[in-house]
């Protein structure tokens, strides 16, 4: 019979991912076992000429939104998870102080989590600013 992994606590990954991570200002917002969600409020570093947020800022929080994803689709913490490959396809500039993504599930194995990331500028999700895929591969057990 198929059970769904646990819940995985937002504030619990957040504690989590400071703690272990303390650079990392990719904040999770929602989580759950098919998807992820993660803003990084953005700063004049991340900003380009013109007001874009630049390509490396919007595919960091798409990577970290997919990390995100490994905990709810695993139903724990695996922090030693790893990016295997991650594309990425910008589609409109990013405008705001905000950049969102929300990566969904598309499976997760024994060795790998596979998913695909949307991501967006400030309150703007019908209009996405990139979209990736990508691969994380979870570490051999003990």
């Amino acid at each position: 019979m198929y059970a769904e992994p646990p819940a995985v606590d937002i504030d619990v990954v957040n504690a989590m991912v400071h703690e272990t991570f303390p650079g990392s200002r990719i904040r999770c917002t929602g989580i759950g076992p098919d998807h992820a969600t993660a803003t990084l409020l953005t700063g004049p570093d991340d900003v380009r000429p013109g007001g874009y947020i630049s390509g490396p800022t919007q595919f960091s929080v798409a990577d970290g939104a997919l990390w995100y994803l490994v905990f709810g689709a695993l139903g724990r913490f695996e922090a030693m998870a790893l990016t295997s490959e991650l594309s990425i396809r910008f589609l409109r500039p990013a405008i705001g102080t905000a950049l969102n993504a929300r990566a969904e599930l598309a499976t997760a194995g024994r060795r790998s989590v596979v998913g695909s990331v949307t991501v967006w500028a400030d309150a703007a999700a019908d209009r996405p600013s990139a979209i990736a895929q990508g691969t994380y591969v979870l570490p051999l057990p003990a």
